[in-house]
């Protein structure tokens, strides 16, 4: 069963590798998925790691934390991590999903729905926190720069001068003393219950305008103003997370730049998500796109009946994280300036239970290899002039709910902030 399986998920990456890039694509995608599948740890991994089993005795693969901090200032290339701001409760919550709501509502409670899927994600060191203490922030920034992570990437949820989840960002902006480099990602879709923007069961929607331009652009000039905010060749960074959502976003775009230049900013650099049906941020004026996988992915989707399963009724989808990996090493390729993104893992079973998305297979291991991968991505186009700054995203810092997270937990401990920073300290 299992190689019927793995020769299903190959033929089936095969035949997208011919499809996309012809001969040259199958040549790619080979010798790609030939180091996707080693799955083992090789004793040099293992000794790099240092590899611990006092903490988790049954899991070869917990990891303690390292003593001696990463540089990311010596590193050619910055890490910047996604961060998302759901964990403390609003009134909004509150109403929509019962009292007290936070992401761990969900997180808490997730339950496996086929063997070897790994979940409940729980936290480790830093717990299930409340971003309302400015003691949280401070020691995820602490651990952050320890790993060699260069900043935060805010999510910010902004609805027509309507704020939700501001709490981490305004904690930062009022207290300099929370030193770490961030900018933002305008989350610009609307709320439902669906958790993915749709339009069916809208909670807030989200509306736009040119008055509306004016406003968010103004509403963020304090944070582009700060001193900490990450620019590209000194012009503050703006990602949209849905730019073909807004109705002109070459009009949004100018008004945007004409009031930076204003208000005495300057120049910013204007970045679209590439989620959804975003292809190309140049045709929406902006000047770069970031990666947001797992969408727009080289994805195989794993067979229903290789699957053990533990919920009969289970109606989500299931990918190869390795199949994953050997088309992102092998077939991405851009005709525009782009900056790469990895994650660490994926499975968002705790937001939609019994219908989630998940990848299979995920390791520390394997995403140490794509990051890497990333990281020669982002120095090659610096050193060609495809991009001013050499930088490279991860998906996610804290997305608990989604799998998707670098913060340590109690199945690998800190295992995939060791992986990252040895890539970054291989850059170094």
């Amino acid at each position: 069963m299992v190689l019927i399986f793995r020769v299903y998920i190959y033929l089936k990456l095969l035949v997208r590798a011919y499809r996309s890039y012809g001969k040259t694509g199958v040549i790619d995608f080979v010798r790609a998925y030939r180091l996707s599948v080693k799955e083992t740890y090789p004793k040099d991994f293992q000794s790099n790691l240092r590899l611990s089993l006092s903490n988790a005795k049954d899991n070869k693969f917990y990891v303690n934390k390292r003593e001696d901090a990463v540089d990311s200032e010596r590193c050619a290339v910055k890490a910047i991590a996604f961060y998302l701001p759901q964990y403390h409760p609003i009134n909004e919550n509150d109403k929509w999903w019962g009292a007290g709501f936070t992401e761990w509502t969900n997180v808490s409670k997730a339950t496996p729905q086929y063997a070897g899927q790994y979940q409940p994600h729980l936290p480790g060191e830093l717990g299930f926190y409340d971003l309302r203490l400015r003691d949280n922030q401070e020691k995820q920034i602490k651990l952050a720069r320890h790993y060699g992570i260069s900043g935060f990437c805010y999510h910010y949820y902004w609805f027509a001068g309507r704020k939700l989840l501001e709490t981490p960002l305004t904690n930062m902006l009022n207290d300099t003393s929370l030193d770490f480099p961030f900018c933002l990602c305008w989350a610009n879709e609307s709320w439902t219950r669906r958790w993915d923007g749709s339009e069916s069961d809208v909670l807030i929607r989200q509306e736009y305008s040119e008055d509306n331009d004016i406003a968010f652009i103004k509403d963020i000039e304090v944070a582009l103003k700060d001193t900490r905010y990450i620019k590209v060749n000194d012009r503050p960074i703006i990602i949209v997370y849905r730019v073909s959502d807004l109705p002109n976003p070459m009009q949004t775009a100018t008004r945007w730049r004409e009031y930076c230049r204003k208000v005495g900013i300057g120049e910013i650099h204007l970045v679209a998500a590439l989620s959804f049906d975003i292809k190309n941020p140049l045709t929406y004026g902006f000047d770069a796109g970031v990666e947001f996988p797992p969408h727009n992915v080289f994805s195989a989707k794993i067979p229903r009946f290789s699957l053990k399963l533990f919920n009969k009724n289970y109606s989500g989808i299931s990918y190869c994280y390795q199949g994953l990996i050997a088309g992102e090493i092998a077939l991405k390729k851009y005709n525009f300036p782009c900056y790469r993104t990895a994650f660490p893992s994926w499975d968002n079973e705790a937001r939609k239970p019994g219908k989630g998305t998940s990848y299979k297979n995920s390791s520390p291991l394997s995403y140490k290899r794509w990051l890497s991968h990333l990281f020669e991505c982002a120095h090659a186009s610096h050193n060609l002039g495809e991009v001013d700054e050499p930088m490279v995203f991860i998906n996610a810092w804290n997305e608990w709910a989604e799998g998707a997270h670098l913060e340590p937990d109690r199945k690998y401990g800190y295992a995939y902030l060791e992986a990252t920073a040895e890539v970054i300290k291989d850059f170094s």
